[in-house]
């Protein structure tokens, strides 16, 4: 997938009505490619038979001060 570009940045910030000045346009598009970068790391990670979240139970942590 192409990079995201400023023009296209501020056209869908714009749409999801967060209108950015044209000043933040190429840093709200870097950003977002980095984090297009990151994620799409992530995508291609092989979790095997990791199982889901949901299917673990957090304990509280229950310090006794003494």
């Amino acid at each position: 997938m192409p990079d995201l570009t400023p023009d296209e940045a501020a056209h869908l910030a714009a749409r999801a009505g967060l209108p950015l000045e044209a000043a933040r346009h190429t840093n709200v598009a870097a950003v977002a490619n980095h984090i297009h970068s990151v994620v799409s790391v992530l995508r291609d990670l092989d979790f095997g038979d990791t199982a889901p979240a949901s299917t673990y139970q957090a304990e509280e942590d229950v310090r006794v001060a003494g």
